[in-house]
């Protein structure tokens, strides 16, 4: 199973230091670039993906994301604002259900 990270310098050292393939700096391009090469593989891959990257997802993101169980993709907020992160699936709680939901601690 590979394993990767897309991100900013700053993340993308600690990730390094786990084992990770890193690309640091990562783009639009790059994310696509690199699933797309991963779904036409046929790799097994845990990918890291800072969220700025993912606001905008091009069709290779969408596909692994929907149809590839091979290839799981989890978002990270970024190193210098994490309360700041906002995952998709709080927005759809938040549309289902109604934002106040999300307010209620558990």
């Amino acid at each position: 199973m590979k394993l990767i990270f897309m991100g900013s310098q700053a993340l993308a050292q600690g990730f390094a230091l786990l084992g990770f393939e890193t690309f640091s700096n990562a783009n639009a391009e790059t994310v696509e670039s690199e699933l797309s090469k991963l779904l036409n593989s046929k790799e097994s891959a845990l990918v890291f993906i800072e969220d700025s990257l993912t606001r905008q997802p091009g069709p290779s993101f969408l596909r692994a994301r929907a149809e590839v169980a091979e290839i799981i993709i989890t978002e990270i907020p970024p190193l210098n604002a994490p309360n700041d992160y906002h995952s998709s699936v709080e927005e759809l709680v938040a549309r289902v259900l109604g934002p106040s939901v999300l307010d209620t601690a558990f």
